[in-house]
Order: structure tokens, then sequence, then C-alpha cells
């Protein structure tokens, strides 16, 4: 039998396309991404903070939810004409301020290079969640119809800033995994249609991808909700890994079917579903586990991520949890020879 690879190698395979001897996933410092998140400790680090209220660089006033994690503060947009962005939306201050070589050495002589360096160098949480907290939800969806050419130029500013943030994040940090993550789904379909995610995103996204793709690094993608409609476009783009994947509103065999050879699928265990209920029984919650590792683990392209949602104190998510993560633990040696 060949020597058992590490985590890093064994996850580097699973994105490369190569066979893994296991699935990749709830294993070491990471659930679903299977690598160590790598930061520039100098950045307001999106979702974070400790604090129950804040402002992130741009102003933006921002509510933690236990169960959930971050909202902007209901109500309290920072930009409400489009059309003045420019008057609202300015290059933070922070950016002139990191000194990256200090910072890198301070951050890396913390970080055990044989886990998975796996970073997000981004100034918030993606182009179309950005705008939305700029503006809330329908005031962003409004501008996209009525102002494309502003919503446009708003979304190159931030660009640019990312692609700033990026390249002295790859070139100080040496990740191994780069990337973004930019809720445009809910549950039922995407935010936005082809055309518009074509005509304002599209070409955002994959100058984004680029920057990662040239630097030789695996590059992944967040997306909740029914984001397969759009899988096509992140696979044209190069993007390595998709992350949650949520089962419930994908058909993730059928993408895996068709995209398989091009794209993990990283995550594919719904966070909000029966394995989250009090009522669902032990062995149903790990059934799921194994149904979801049979579905997807054959032909490798894929790591597990098991997490569920719920007060982090919550006893019966606890257990529920643990259940997961021994099921699991169990199967992730059986797929691959």
């Amino acid at each position: 039998m060949a020597a058992q690879l590490s985590i890093k190698e064994n996850t580097l395979r699973m994105y490369r396309g190569e066979t893994p001897q296991w699935i990749p996933g709830m294993e070491g410092p990471a659930m679903g991404t299977a690598g160590a998140m790598c930061r520039c400790s100098a950045l307001p680090n999106f979702g974070m903070s400790d604090l129950m209220e804040w402002k992130d660089m741009f102003g933006v006033p921002f509510t933690r939810e236990l169960a959930s994690g971050p909202i902007p503060t209901p109500g309290e947009f920072i930009l409400t004409d489009i059309t003045k962005w420019r008057d609202v939306i300015k290059r933070p201050a922070i950016f002139d301020e990191i000194d990256w070589e200090l910072t890198s050495h301070r951050d890396l002589a913390e970080f055990n290079r044989e886990n998975l360096a796996s970073g997000q160098a981004t100034v918030s949480n993606g182009y179309f969640m950005i705008l939305t907290y700029f503006m809330g939800f329908d005031n962003a969806l409004i501008a996209c119809m009525e102002e494309p050419e502003e919503v446009k130029d708003l979304l190159r500013f931030i660009l640019d800033l990312n692609l700033e943030l990026g390249k002295n994040f790859i070139h100080y940090y040496k990740p191994d995994v780069l990337g973004f993550g930019d809720d445009i789904a809910h549950e039922r379909a995407p935010f936005v249609s082809h055309e518009m995610f074509k005509d304002i995103f599209y070409p955002i996204w994959a100058e984004h991808y680029k920057l990662i793709k040239e630097a030789d690094l695996i590059a992944t993608h967040h997306n909740c909700g029914a984001f397969a409609p759009f899988v096509p476009y992140i696979v044209e783009m190069g993007v390595d890994g998709w992350n949650p994947a949520q089962p419930t509103y994908n058909d993730l065999p059928a993408i895996k079917a068709e995209f398989g050879y091009q794209l993990a699928i990283n995550g594919a265990f719904e966070n909000n579903g029966p394995a989250s209920w009090p009522e669902t029984p032990e062995e149903a919650v790990r059934a799921e586990v194994r149904a979801t590792c049979d579905a997807l683990a054959p032909g490798g392209r894929f790591s597990f991520g098991g997490y569920i949602m719920g007060l982090p104190d919550d006893p019966v998510r606890i257990e529920r949890q643990a259940w997961i993560q021994d099921e699991f633990d169990k199967i992730k040696y059986s797929y691959y020879a």
C-alpha cells in the first residue's frame, strides 16, 4: 500500500482532478474547505469580528446574527443613489497603511505550511453582495436595471481594489488556494438573469479569476442557493472548486456528470436541512452523510462539508455535528483504491 498522503497533498489531488486517497473534507483545521485559512491580519475580515455591531472599511454598519453570521444593519444603507456612488464610496485608508512585508512575516510565522493555505483577499463579500451591502437588495437590483453603466463603474472600482489586494496577498503570502464568494442566488433561482449576469458581473468575476489563474493557484468560488444555472460560467473562468454546493437547490449529480472533470464540488450537505432538525433520528443523519458521498465521491473532484446551521452552543446542533463527523470519518477511505 502506498504511503498515506498529507491532507494538503490529498486535497490538491482532488482539486487537480487526480485521484485522492480519501475524500477531503471534515478533517484537520476546516470543514468542507479542506484547508486552513491564511489571512492578512491587517485587513478587516468579513464575518470574523467578535463584535455584535461594527462598520466595515467603507463605513457599512453590520450587525451579527448568532445563528447565521453578520448582516448589514437593516435600513442603514450608505448609498441611496447609484449615480452618486463616487461621492460615497472611497478608497479605504487601510490600503495605504498596510506594511505587507512586516504583516505577512508576522502572520506566516504562526502558519503551518503543512496545511493547505486557503485564502481570500477582498474588500468584502463579492461584487453582487457588496452592492447590496451599500444599497440593500431592492435598490441594488433596481440600480442594475436602471443604471447598469453606473453599477459597472462602481464594481470596476471594487475590482481594482481587489486586484491590488490580491496581487499583494499572492506575492507575500503565497497561498495554495484563492477565491471569493458572491451569493448571487437565493433558494429558488439566481437574483439576476443570465443577460444581466453576462453584462454586469461576468466581466468582473472573470478578471478577478484571471489574476488567480495566472498565478497558477487553485481558484475557488463560494455561492449559496440555486447557483446551478451559473455553474457553466465559473467553469469558463477556470474555477477549480465551488462551495457549499447545496443539494436542496441544485442537482449536484447532474452537475457532477457534466462538469466533474473540470470543477470540484465542495460541501454538498444541506446545512439547514433534515440533518439539522431535532426530530431527525441519528441513523437518518448518518444515512445522509453516506448518500452524499455515494453520489458525489466516485471519480474524485469532491470534498465533503457537513456543517449544519444553529447556535454555536446548542447541544442538539453539537450532537448532530458529532454524528456527521463520526460517520464521515468511518467512510471517507472507502471510495478510492
